[in-house]
């Protein structure tokens, strides 16, 4: 049976413990206003370490300004990892980022990932957002994924987001 829960600090380096591993055929690349597909061949064995640790690092900060961290689990194993900021961003202060989504590989396509998606949505509706703004890995299992969901290249380019990411697909969204 999966749960999902809130992860607390010191359970932030069970983050290693998702698979990460995937094949990678083709990216996304976003110009003249349009989601191109280009080739891209790619073998992700796992986390890199300093990746690992950036990502904990941030994940510890976003819990220290009240941000939220979701973790899925299978019985006692740490499976997936969501999170999303307490930190409106946009001219009008209706987005907030979810920061990362991981699913182990094996738990990939059950429907968890959207558990987790929906999980970050109620967080951020409930620090006062009205869309998910979502800095998104180019492959294009990742954004089809989003996609699916509803999700549509932002109306509003978060300019911070997009300069330490940008070669990622920058999508909004919509809360419901």
């Amino acid at each position: 049976m999966i749960t999902i829960r809130n992860l607390e600090k010191t359970e932030l380096n069970r983050i290693s413990e998702i698979d990460r591993s995937e094949e990678i055929f083709e990216l996304y690349r976003f110009s003249d206003h349009q989601l191109k597909l280009v080739p891209h061949h790619e073998s992700v064995a796992g986390f890199e370490e300093n990746e690992l640790e950036t990502i904990i690092s941030r994940q510890r900060k976003l819990l220290e300004t009240s941000g939220k961290v979701f973790g899925a689990f299978d019985d006692e194993k740490l499976i997936a990892v969501a999170s999303v900021e307490n930190k409106k961003r946009g001219l009008l202060q209706h987005y907030c980022k979810m920061d990362i989504l991981y699913v182990s590989n094996n738990y990939q396509g059950k429907g968890i990932a959207s558990q987790m998606v929906d999980a970050c949505k109620l967080a951020a509706k409930n620090f006062g957002a009205d869309r998910l703004y979502i800095s998104a890995t180019p492959t294009k299992n990742t954004v089809d994924f989003y996609l699916k969901r509803g999700a549509v290249p932002v109306t509003e380019l978060d300019q911070e987001l997009f300069a330490e990411e940008p070669e990622d697909i920058h999508l909004e969204l919509k809360i419901d």
